[in-house]
Formats: C-alpha cells, structure tokens, sequence
C-alpha cells in the first residue's frame, strides 16, 4: 500500500551558489558517499529525493543527510534511511522506497514512494 507520495525539483545552479556561499552545508545535507558524486547535476537530483523523502514523511525538519541516495551497479538509484529519518520512516510504516532522479535543461527533479 502507498503510504505517501513526494516530488521535489531543484535548480541546478541555485545549489551550487548556496554549497559556495556555505562549504559546511554539504555534510548537513549529503552523507560522504554522496559527496563523492562528480556531477551537480546528479547531487542536486539527491536534493531533490531528500525533500522528496520529507514530504512524504510529511516531516520537514529531519536531517538531510539521513536520508541517502545509493546507486547500483547499473545505475539505478535507490535509498538508504538511516537515524531519525529510518524512524520516522518506521512509524509511518514505510518498508520499501520507490525512487526516480532526472536532470536537464539546468533543473534535477525527484519522485520517491513510501510503501508499507
């Protein structure tokens, strides 16, 4: 069963003058396996899927970087919850993510699905 739906889009250069203007904020936002993506285009898709996570959460507020984006061998993105995300992601009875990632024309937009 769906237990929520998220959508998030983030503008690519917007991120990358907020990550300038404040170096810390990369590890308030993005796990150190994260931070090794090479592309901007592709951390601001993870952005996107971490407030993507929050509104189906429906809890604004939970740390960003608990929230991460994984991609297998292939490519394909998934997500790993882990501290308050992981419990809040349990009391809302989510067991299974669904993710998308897409970027172009300077804009990387997520979609996530919480199932029980």
């Amino acid at each position: 069963m769906i237990v929520g739906v998220g959508i998030d889009i983030c503008e690519v250069a917007r991120l990358a003058r907020a990550l300038e203007r404040t170096p810390a904020l990369m590890d308030r936002l993005f796990t150190p396996a994260e931070q090794d993506v090479q592309k901007l285009e592709s951390l601001a898709a993870r952005f996107a899927a971490k407030e993507a996570v929050a509104k189906v959460l429906g809890a604004p507020g939970l740390p960003f970087n608990e929230a991460e984006v994984v991609s297998a061998d292939n490519g394909r993105p998934s997500l790993v919850m882990h501290g308050a995300v992981a419990e809040a992601a349990a009391a809302a009875g989510i067991t299974r993510w669904h993710l998308s990632l897409s970027h172009d024309g300077g804009m990387a937009t997520a979609m996530v699905i919480g199932e029980s």
